[in-house]
C-alpha cells in the first residue's frame, strides 16, 4: 500500500480510504465497508484520529470523518522528511566521529576517501576552520561549493592573523564576477593571491596537518575527494604548492594600493599585464575587467606597442624587467 512509507499499515490505509467516501460514519459502518470486524475497525479509526488523519464526534455512537488528504497526509510527509533530515545529520556526525576514531586508533592512516559534495564541503570547512597558522590553496573549476560562499569565514580568519595564500587558475579569475566579488575582497583583508595559466589540480592545505585533493582529475572526479593526513604524501603536496606559488604571477588589488604614477602604469594596465602574464584569453580578460572585446584588444595592442613587444609573452617579460610584476 502506498502510505505504508508513512508508517500506516495496509488495514489502516484501507479504513482511511473508505472513510474518505463515508464521512460521519460509525465504526460498524466502516467495518461493513472494509470487511472487518467492528472492534478492529474501531481500533484502526482511533489510530487515524491519533495521527491526525480523522476526527471523532462526541456523540454515541461516535462518528468518524476523514481529514482532508491534501492537508493531513502532506503534513505527515513533511514530518517524515524532517525526521529523515535529522537522521541524515546524525549519520554525518557519526561518520565524522568514526573517521576520527579510526585515525586516532591507527595514526598510520594517511588518506581518507570523502564521497558526496556535502561530505567534501564539510571536510574543507573543518580543515580551514581548524587552521592555526595558514591556509594554502589551488583554486580552479569545477566547484563543489559556490565560489565565494566561504568569503566571510575566510575574512574573519584573516583578521585573526591566519595567513591565506591562494594560487588561482586563469579560469577561476575569469569566472564571471569572481575577481570583483570574491578574490579582490579577500585580497583587501590580507589574502596573498597569485595566478597561473593552468594548475594541475584543486588543493587545500591547513597548516602542515591536513589537505584535501580531488579523487580524480577526470571530468566528474571532483564529486569525491581525498583527505590527506600528515604523511610523505602531504609533504609532496606542500612542495607542489610552493613550486607553483614561486612560478605564479602576483594578483593584487591595484586600485586599493594606489599603484601608478610617473614611469609606472596605472591600475588598469597593471591588471592587464598580470592577466596577460597568467595566460588569460582576450575573452577572460574582458569578463574580468568589465571591458568590451574591442576595448580589450585595443588596450592589449597599445600595451604591446608601448613595451616594444611582438607577442604577449614578450610583453609580460618586458613588464617584469621594468619591475611592474613585483
Amino acid at each position: 500500500m502506498e502510505l505504508e512509507v508513512l508508517g500506516l499499515s495496509g488495514e489502516t490505509q484501507l479504513v482511511y480510504t473508505a472513510l474518505i467516501d463515508l464521512p460521519r460514519s460509525t465504526a460498524s459502518e466502516v467495518a461493513d465497508a472494509c470487511g472487518l470486524t467492528a472492534s478492529v475497525a474501531g481500533r484502526l479509526l482511533s489510530a487515524l484520529v491519533k495521527c491526525g488523519l480523522a476526527t471523532r464526534s462526541a456523540g454515541r455512537p461516535p462518528r468518524f470523518t476523514a481529514a482532508a488528504p491534501d492537508t493531513a497526509v502532506t503534513e505527515m510527509i513533511q514530518e517524515r522528511e524532517r525526521r529523515l533530515d535529522a537522521a541524515r545529520s546524525l549519520v554525518q556526525q557519526l561518520a565524522e566521529r568514526h573517521r576520527e576514531a579510526l585515525r586516532i586508533s591507527d595514526p598510520n592512516i594517511a588518506v581518507e576517501l570523502l564521497t558526496g559534495s556535502e561530505d567534501i564541503i564539510s571536510a574543507v570547512r573543518r580543515l580551514t576552520g581548524g587552521a592555526r597558522r595558514q591556509v594554502r590553496a589551488f583554486d580552479r573549476p569545477p566547484y563543489v561549493d559556490r565560489p565565494g560562499s566561504n568569503l566571510e569565514n575566510q575574512r574573519r580568519r584573516q583578521r585573526t592573523g591566519i595567513a591565506h595564500r591562494v594560487v588561482y587558475d586563469r579560469e577561476a579569475v575569469a569566472w564571471p564576477g569572481r575577481l570583483r566579488d570574491d578574490i579582490l575582497p579577500s585580497i583587501r583583508t590580507g589574502e596573498q593571491a597569485r595566478v597561473r595559466a593552468e594548475l594541475p589540480l584543486k588543493l587545500v592545505i591547513a597548516d602542515d596537518r591536513l589537505a584535501v585533493i580531488p579523487f580524480s582529475l577526470a571530468p566528474g572526479g571532483h564529486s569525491a575527494a581525498y583527505l590527506v593526513h600528515r604523511s610523505p604524501m602531504l609533504a609532496a603536496l606542500e612542495a607542489l604548492f610552493e613550486a607553483e606559488w614561486d612560478r605564479a604571477s602576483p594578483l593584487r588589488d591595484t586600485r586599493a594600493q594606489g599603484e601608478g604614477g610617473p614611469g609606472h602604469p596605472d591600475a588598469d594596465t597593471l591588471a592587464l599585464i598580470r592577466l596577460l602574464a597568467s595566460g588569460c584569453t582576450d575573452a577572460a580578460i574582458a569578463r574580468t575587467q568589465g571591458w568590451s572585446p574591442r576595448t580589450t584588444q585595443r588596450r592589449i595592442q597599445r600595451l604591446m606597442t608601448e613595451l616594444g613587444a611582438a607577442t604577449r609573452f614578450q610583453a609580460a617579460a618586458q613588464a617584469a624587467r621594468r619591475g611592474w610584476l613585483r
